[in-house]
């Protein structure tokens, strides 16, 4: 009776393992990167801590814009993770005030000689692209800076949702290969590192910035632009 029991305690145990592995996916497990109620994890780029001027509330990340002045000059910034990571895949939501602007950066090198995250970090666009009847923010009229480009240098397929509702995308850099989704969508391919991506910095606004888009490890950056933007349900993994 007690072999029975220990031979189905052992086959559970290994469901249950198999389960998890399912869930998390067999390249890594899936961590939160946003607490309930907290900024624990994060911090300001180039501060040791989060500040107070980055909020959450019921899940949800936000910039306390509307109380700005309130803030140092040091809590007003691009929030970045703790971590740094190589191969990831990121998976969150946003959702962004009308003609506002902002953006998610990757692979952002954290260094006092570097003053803001741009200077080393690729990035999503987060944009209001307005409507053919409603202008939205200014960078909305410019090829490759409209919601879910890669910033000033690859348009992507468009498949933001209106203003006011929540976008769900992921990014996966894996091995090289950069790719990102939105909304259930595969928007944008391509590589990086290589002599197309070399070519692409090159002609791009980035073309200035030495170290921009070179670095394979580094942080994960919400940029404050200036403008209301809220994000939540923020997970990553690294493959």
């Amino acid at each position: 009776m007690k072999r029975i029991s220990l031979f189905l305690f052992a086959a559970l145990l290994m469901a249950s393992c198999t389960s998890t592995q399912n869930n998390s996916g067999s390249s890594g497990t899936w961590k939160t990167i946003l607490k309930q109620n907290s900024t624990k994890g994060w911090h300001v780029y180039n501060q040791k801590t989060a500040g107070n001027f980055w909020k959450v509330q019921d899940g949800v990340l936000y910039p306390d814009k509307l109380n700005e002045q309130q803030y140092k000059k040091e809590e007003i910034g691009d929030l970045v993770t703790d971590e740094e990571y190589g191969d990831f895949e990121l998976e969150l939501e946003w959702k962004i005030s009308e003609k506002g602007n902002s953006g998610i950066i990757f692979y952002v090198k954290e260094d006092k000689q570097y003053e803001a995250t741009y200077l080393t970090g690729p990035e999503m666009q987060v944009l209001d692209n307005g409507t053919p009847t409603r202008p939205g923010h200014s960078d909305s009229r410019l090829y490759t800076h409209r919601a879910g480009d890669l910033y000033d240098m690859i348009a992507s397929k468009e498949a933001v949702r209106p203003l006011g509702e929540w976008n769900r995308i992921i990014i996966r850099s894996k091995n090289g290969k950069l790719d990102f989704y939105m909304n259930g969508e595969h928007v944008l391919s391509t590589r990086m590192w290589d002599q197309n991506w070399k070519d692409m910095i090159a002609i791009s606004k980035f073309k200035y910035m030495p170290d921009f888009g070179k670095f394979k490890t580094g942080r994960i950056a919400l940029q404050y632009h200036g403008d209301e933007v809220w994000y939540r349900n923020i997970r990553i993994r690294r493959i």
